[in-house]
C-alpha cells in the first residue's frame, strides 16, 4: 500500500498546487485588486463576478478540446505542458500586480481557467491510469480532498497577504508555485493506454454534449455519475451563495466570521471525500451515494424549518459539506471505472462542462428564489432541500444496485 500511495503522490501535490495558483490569483485580485484605480464603471461587485466568470467561461466552451486532447496525445504530456504554460502566464499576473493593472490581471485569470480547462481531463483520467481500478475510489478521494485544500488555503493566504500589503510575496508565490508545479508534474508515472489517434470527436459545445450523453448512455450508470457529481456542484454553489445572506441578514455576523464559516464548509468537503476515499478501499462503493445524499436533505430539512443558533448553524453547513463530500465521490469513482478506455478523457470534459452548466443554473435557481422571496435565505435552503430529495429519490429508483449496495454497506455484507 505505502508502494501504491507513493505513486500517487506527484498526482496529489500537483493537484493541490494547480488548484491553489488559480485560486490564489483570483482571491488575490478580489482581495488586493479592489484597491487600484479603476474606470467608474467597474464596481468592485463587477470586478468580483468577472474574476469569477474568466475561470468558468473557457469550461463552457473548450471541454471538447480539453477532451480531445486527453484521448489524442499522453495525458502526462499534455498536463506536463500546459502547467509548463503557467509559469509565463503567472509572470503576465505578476507585471499586472506590479503596475496595478486590473484588465491584465483578470486577462491573467482568463489564461489560467483556459489552460486549467484544457488539461482537466488528463489530470482527472491518470487517476485511473495510476492506481487502476481498484484505485479509483482511493485516488478520487485523497485527489478532490487537494483541490479542495487548495482553495482553502488559498483563500486564506491571499487574505492575510492584502492584510499585510506584502506584494512581493504574491509575486513569489505566483511563481514559485507555477514552477513548483510543473517540477512536480514531470515526476508523474502512470500506465496509459495508447493514444487514439484516430478520434473524431466534435469541437462544438453543444454537439459534444449532445453526442456524449447518447455515448454515456450506452454505458451503465455513467450519466447518473455525470448528473451526480454535477448536481454536486450545483448545490454547493448554491450553499456558498446563501451562506453569505443568511450569515449577514438573520446572523448579523461580521464578514471575518461568514469566511469562517465557508472556511469550515470547505474543511467538511475535504474531510467527506478523503474518508468516503478511505471507505471504499479498493472498491468503487455506490452504496455511498444513498446516505451522502439522504445525509445533506437531512441537513437542509433542519436549516429550512428550524431557527438554529450561529454556532449550530456553522456545525450544519460542516455537516452539510461533509455528506457532499461522500456523496461526491462514489459518482467520480463509477465515471473512472468504466470500461470506456481513452474515451475516458472525453467524458471526463462532458463531466467538465455538465458541472458549469449546472453551476449556472444553480446560480439562476439562486437569484430566481430570492427575487421572488425577498432574499429570504430560508426559501433558499428550502429549494436546496428540495433538489436534494429529487436526487435522493433518483438514485433510489434508478437501479436496484444502489439500493442493495446501500443495504449492504449499512448491514456490513459483502457483495
Amino acid at each position: 500500500m505505502s508502494f501504491i500511495r507513493s505513486r500517487w503522490t506527484p498526482l496529489f501535490l500537483s493537484n493541490f498546487l494547480s488548484v491553489f495558483n488559480d485560486n490564489f490569483l483570483k482571491y488575490a485580485i478580489v482581495f488586493i485588486g479592489i484597491s487600484w484605480s479603476m474606470p467608474a464603471w467597474l464596481t468592485r461587485s463587477q470586478l468580483i463576478s468577472a474574476v469569477s466568470a474568466s475561470l468558468i467561461i473557457p469550461y463552457l466552451f473548450l471541454s471538447p478540446l480539453g477532451g480531445r486532447l486527453a484521448v489524442i496525445y499522453s495525458k502526462k504530456s499534455v498536463y506536463r505542458f500546459f502547467k509548463l504554460l503557467e509559469i509565463p502566464i503567472m509572470l503576465l499576473a505578476s507585471i499586472a500586480f506590479y503596475f496595478q493593472w486590473v484588465f491584465l490581471a483578470v486577462f491573467a485569470v482568463l489564461l489560467m481557467g483556459i489552460q486549467s480547462c484544457l488539461y482537466s481531463p488528463s489530470k482527472y483520467s491518470l487517476i485511473r491510469d495510476i492506481g487502476g481500478e481498484a484505485g479509483v475510489s482511493f485516488g478520487s478521494g485523497v485527489f478532490e480532498m487537494m483541490a479542495f485544500l487548495g482553495i482553502l488555503t488559498a483563500t486564506v493566504s491571499a487574505s492575510l497577504v492584502s492584510d499585510d500589503h506584502l506584494s512581493w510575496i504574491v509575486y513569489l508565490v505566483f511563481l514559485g508555485v507555477a514552477l513548483l508545479g510543473y517540477m512536480v508534474t514531470r515526476t508523474i508515472h502512470a500506465n496509459e493506454l495508447p493514444e487514439n489517434k484516430e478520434n473524431t470527436g466534435t469541437l462544438n459545445p453543444i454537439l459534444f454534449l449532445v453526442a456524449s450523453f447518447r455515448f454515456a448512455r450506452q454505458h451503465e450508470n455513467v450519466n447518473a455519475a455525470v448528473f451526480g457529481a454535477s448536481t454536486f456542484w450545483l448545490i454547493g454553489g448554491m450553499l456558498q451563495m446563501n451562506v453569505v445572506v443568511h450569515a449577514k441578514e438573520f446572523y448579523r455576523v461580521s464578514d471575518s466570521l461568514t469566511g469562517v464559516v465557508m472556511a469550515v464548509a470547505a474543511i467538511g468537503i475535504a474531510l467527506g471525500t478523503w474518508m468516503a476515499g478511505k471507505a471504499s478501499k479498493n472498491e468503487v462503493k455506490k452504496g455511498l451515494i444513498l446516505p451522502g445524499i439522504s445525509g445533506m436533505s437531512l441537513v437542509f430539512a433542519v436549516l429550512t424549518f428550524v431557527n438554529v443558533p450561529f454556532w449550530l448553524f456553522t456545525g450544519l453547513v460542516f455537516g452539510a459539506a461533509f455528506f457532499g463530500g461522500f456523496f461526491q465521490i462514489p459518482c467520480l469513482s463509477m465515471l473512472q471505472q468504466a470500461p470506456i478506455g481513452r474515451k475516458l478523457g472525453e467524458m471526463i470534459a462532458y463531466l467538465n462542462l455538465v458541472t458549469f452548466i449546472f453551476i449556472l443554473l444553480g446560480t439562476f435557481i439562486f437569484s430566481l428564489t430570492t427575487q421572488f422571496t425577498g432574499e429570504n435565505s430560508f426559501a433558499v435552503f428550502g429549494v436546496i432541500f428540495s433538489i436534494c430529495l429529487s436526487v435522493t429519490f433518483f438514485f433510489t429508483l434508478k437501479s436496484p444496485d444502489f439500493r442493495r449496495d446501500t443495504f449492504n454497506l449499512i448491514s456490513g455484507k459483502k457483495r
